[in-house]
C-alpha cells in the first residue's frame, strides 16, 4: 500500500505514533468508511433543519431492535462492578496518573474515563500524547516530572482501573492528518490509534478494549462504529470480543433510538451512558427556534427534579435492563476546595445525586476529581449490594420521551454565570485545555465549589445565551430584555471582574491577560453563530482560526 497518501503534521513524538503499519491501517479504514462519515453528517444536518422548522425528532418504526427478544453478547464481569469512574483528559500525563492512582483512603476508581473528546485539547499534539500516555499506562511505565514544582508523578502499585477510551466524535475531522489531501475523520484516527497502540497491549495482558462512543445522533451512526470495529479487528487480526463499547446518550435524536443503538452495535455493545450535560446542550439546539421552548437558568435544572429528563434516564436504564446491558450515570463535577465547608457542601450534593442514580438502576457514574471519588462511589456500592430491579423498571414503554420546558426563573444573573463560564472556558481552551475548573460565582458570597467544566457545559452556556437573544427573553423579575447590547455588556463585565481577581491574586501575566481578552472576543463570535443557528463545534476550529477571530472586529 502507498502510505505516502497519508500526511501528518510533525509534532513532538508524532514519528513514534505514526508508524508505517499504523498509517496503512488508517488509509484502509479511511477508504472503507470515510465516505459514509460525510453521508452521516449530511443526515444530521437534515434532521436539525427539520427541527428548526418545527418538526422535532421522534421514535423510529418498530423493528427487531425494539420488539425482538435479544440480549447483548457477554461482557466482562468488571463492567458490572458498581462504583465510580474517574474522568479527565488522557493527553495530560500528571492528570492521567492521578486518576489512575488511589485516593487518600487507598481506594482506586473502578474505571478510568481517559478522555480525548470533551476534555481533550483537540489538537494533533493532544491526540499523539493521548496515544502515548494510554500505551505507557497499559505497560505500567507512565510517569512525569514537573520541574516547576520539583514533583515526580508515578503509578502506584496495585491493579489499575479499567480504561474507558473516549475518542472524538463523528462530527470532527483532524486537519493535521490528511489522506489524499483531505482531513481524516477524528473518530477513525483516534479509534485506530487506541486499538493499534495500547489496545493490542491490553489484549496481551488479557484486558478488554473499552470505548465510550460519543456524540451519536442515530442508530445508523452506531452501525458505522460497528463496521469500524469490524474493519479494525479484521485488519489487525484481533478477536472481535476484545472490544466493547458503551454509547453516550447525549443528543436529542438519540433519546428516541437508544434501543436501536444497542442493537446496531452488535457484538460490541456493552451499555448506555446518561450524558446529561451534552444532552441538555443538544436539546437547546433543537428547540432554539421555538419561542415557546425557552428554558430557565440552566443551573437550576437538575435531572432528578426535572420530570422529563428523569424519565429519559429511567428509559435508558429500562432498555439496559431489558437487554442485559450496563447503565452508566452522569458526571459529578465539583472540585476540592481549601474551604472545608465548601467541600462538605459539595460532598452532600454529590451523594444525593449519586443516590438518586443508583436507585434508578445505574451501576456507576463519573467523577471529575479523585477527591470526591469515595463519596460518589458509595451509593452505587451500597444500593447494588443484593439489589434487584422490579419488572416495571425493565419496561421502556413505562418511560416515554416527552420534551418539556422546565420550571424556574429566567434571570440576568443566570446569563452572567453563563457568560463567565464561557470566557473562563475559552481561556482554558486557548491554553490547550479541554476541561477547566471554573467557579461561575467566583467572588460572590455563599458556598459554591468550582466545577470541572468541559466542552459540553461551554456549549450549553453559549446555547442558552443565544436562545435568550433570539427571542428577546425578559428577566422574570426586572423585565430586562436580552439583546446583543445587553449580552455584550454582561460579557465585558465578567471579563473585567476576572482580570481584576486574577491580578489581585498575583497570577495574571501578559499571556494570561491576552488569552482572556481573546476569549472575550471569541465568545461573541460563538454566541453570534448560535443566534444564526450555526452550531459549529468549537473543536472544528484550529487555534489559528481562533486567533484570526480574536483579531477581527467583534461579532457584535
Amino acid at each position: 500500500m502507498n502510505t505516502k497518501r497519508l500526511y501528518f503534521k510533525p509534532v513532538e513524538n508524532s514519528d513514534r505514533v505514526f508508524t508505517d503499519e499504523l498509517n496503512e491501517l488508517l488509509i484502509n479504514l479511511h477508504d472503507r468508511l470515510g465516505d459514509r462519515v460525510t453521508e452521516l453528517r449530511n443526515s444530521r444536518r437534515a434532521v436539525l433543519k427539520e427541527a428548526l422548522g418545527g418538526k422535532q425528532p421522534t421514535y423510529l418504526p418498530s423493528s427487531e431492535a425494539t420488539t425482538g427478544d435479544w440480549v447483548i453478547d457477554p461482557i466482562p464481569d468488571e463492567l458490572r462492578n458498581p462504583g465510580i469512574e474517574i474522568s479527565g483528559p488522557s493527553s495530560i500525563r500528571p492528570m492521567l496518573i492521578n486518576a489512575l492512582n488511589p485516593a487518600k483512603g487507598g481506594d482506586r476508581a473502578e474505571g478510568d474515563l481517559d478522555d480525548d473528546e470533551d476534555a481533550g485539547g483537540h489538537r494533533l499534539i493532544d491526540t499523539v500524547n493521548s496515544a502515548i500516555n494510554r500505551l505507557e499506562a497499559t505497560l505500567g511505565t507512565l510517569e512525569h516530572y514537573d520541574s516547576n514544582r520539583d514533583k515526580k508523578y508515578v503509578l502506584q502499585p496495585g491493579k489499575l482501573p479499567f480504561f474507558m477510551h473516549r475518542e472524538r466524535g463523528l462530527h470532527l475531522d483532524e486537519p493535521d492528518v490528511t489522506i489524499d489531501g483531505k482531513p481524516i475523520s477524528a473518530s477513525i484516527l483516534g479509534t485506530a490509534l487506541t486499538i493499534f497502540h495500547c489496545g493490542r497491549e491490553q489484549i496481551k495482558k488479557g484486558q478488554t478494549i473499552y470505548f465510550y462512543v460519543p456524540k451519536l445522533e442515530s442508530a445508523l451512526e452506531a452501525r458505522w462504529y460497528r463496521d469500524l470495529f469490524d474493519a479494525a479487528t479484521d485488519l489487525l487480526d484481533l478477536p472481535k470480543e476484545s472490544i466493547k463499547a458503551i454509547a453516550l446518550v447525549e443528543s436529542l435524536p438519540l433519546v428516541y433510538q437508544m434501543e436501536e443503538v444497542l442493537y446496531e452495535l452488535g457484538p460490541y455493545a456493552a451499555g448506555l451512558n446518561a450524558a446529561r450535560w451534552d444532552l441538555k446542550a443538544s436539546i437547546f439546539e433543537f428547540i432554539m427556534a421555538d419561542p415557546n421552548s425557552v428554558w430557565p437558568d440552566r443551573f437550576g435544572v437538575a435531572v432528578p427534579t426535572t420530570d422529563f429528563l428523569a424519565n429519559i434516564f429511567r428509559r435508558l436504564v429500562a432498555i439496559c435492563l431489558k437487554h442485559n446491558a450496563v447503565a452508566i450515570g452522569g458526571m459529578a463535577t465539583p472540585l476540592p476546595s481549601r474551604d472545608p465547608e465548601v467541600n462538605e457542601s459539595a460532598s452532600k450534593s454529590i451523594r444525593a445525586d449519586k443516590e438518586w442514580e443508583a436507585k434508578q438502576g445505574f451501576l456507576r457514574a463519573w467523577v471529575a476529581h479523585i477527591f470526591h471519588m469515595q463519596v460518589a462511589a458509595e451509593p452505587f456500592k451500597e444500593w447494588h449490594s443484593g439489589w434487584l430491579p422490579n419488572e416495571e423498571m425493565k419496561n421502556p414503554d413505562n418511560y416515554p420521551v416527552s420534551i418539556e420546558v422546565p420550571e424556574g426563573p429566567i434571570t440576568i444573573e443566570g446569563t452572567h454565570r453563563n457568560a463567565r463560564m464561557v470566557i473562563e472556558y475559552l481561556e482554558g481552551w486557548l491554553n490547550g485545555r479541554g476541561a477547566k475548573g471554573i467557579d461561575s460565582l467566583e467572588g460572590q458570597p455563599g458556598i459554591h465549589p468550582a466545577l470541572m467544566e468541559d466542552l459540553a457545559t461551554g456549549r450549553m452556556s453559549v446555547a442558552q445565551i443565544a436562545q435568550r437573544i433570539i427571542h428577546a427573553v425578559k428577566d422574570s423579575e426586572s423585565g430586562k430584555v436580552h439583546d446583543f447590547d445587553t449580552v455584550k455588556h454582561i460579557l465585558k463585565e465578567q471579563l473585567d471582574d476576572i482580570l481584576k481577581i486574577r491580578e489581585e491574586s498575583g497570577v495574571l501575566d501578559s499571556e494570561m491577560k491576552q488569552r482572556y481578552q481573546d476569549a472575550y472576543i471569541i465568545s461573541l463570535k460563538w454566541i453570534k453563530n448560535y443566534t444564526e443557528y450555526n452550531f459549529r463545534s468549537l473543536g472544528t476550529y484550529s487555534h489559528k482560526d481562533l486567533k484570526e477571530i480574536a483579531l477581527a472586529p467583534p461579532a457584535f
